[in-house]
């Protein structure tokens, strides 16, 4: 749904886009759209779609905040000198897309060379580690597309958690993709050493 800005001489008017019909937009007027509308998650592809996502319930909620919070708990104890964010947070990748992970991390010496332009609004940088939980209004495939756009710009892990099915996509730079059927947890492997997610709490 697209609003009209009102002027003294308009009335604010409502149109429904179907799904057949794009509304593209410039990195510029993204910027603006979200700074206009904090409570929504928009996101834009790599061809300039704005794509406008609905809140979450309140059970893929509470499953991004565990994912979020486990993430958190072993980047602090670890000492680890990257930054960790939230499904809030938007990166503008190198093929021009602005993407919002469910969760991510970024290594210390990867963001270190940003510069203050670079980390701007949305940062210049695909994570090192990104998390896509599906919701019930995910389709599977949109999904995964997500992935391997994230592999294809520089994630080196992915996770793509599918709590409906209880099954796990497993996204590696340079190697198929693996599948997990109702694992017990997640390793962080090299990327994130130490970094277990037990998926008890995704799972109930």
């Amino acid at each position: 749904m697209v609003q009209t800005p009102a002027s003294p001489e308009t009335e604010t008017l409502l149109i429904e886009l179907p799904k057949s019909i794009g509304l593209y937009v410039t990195q510029e007027q993204f910027a603006a759209l979200a700074a206009a509308n904090r409570d929504l998650r928009l996101e834009r592809t790599a061809q300039g779609e704005l794509i406008v996502n609905p809140p979450t319930g309140w059970e893929t909620g509470e499953r991004n905040c565990s994912i979020s919070s486990e993430l958190y708990l072993w980047w602090r104890n670890a000492g680890e000198p990257g930054k960790v964010f939230d499904s809030s947070t938007g990166f503008i990748l190198p093929n021009g897309a602005t993407r919002s992970p469910d969760a991510s991390w970024v290594s210390g010496e990867r963001w270190q060379v940003l510069t203050s332009a670079q980390k701007g609004t949305f940062a210049n940088i695909c994570p090192d580690f990104v998390v896509e939980l599906r919701s019930s209004s995910d389709t599977l495939k949109s999904l995964q597309d997500k992935l391997r756009e994230y592999i294809d710009n520089g994630a080196k892990l992915g996770w793509l958690i599918d709590p409906q099915q209880r099954r796990v996509e497993i996204y590696r730079l340079a190697k198929d993709v693996e599948v997990l059927e109702n694992p017990a947890e997640l390793s962080g492997e090299a990327v994130l050493p130490g970094f277990v997610l037990n998926l008890r709490r995704v799972w109930d």
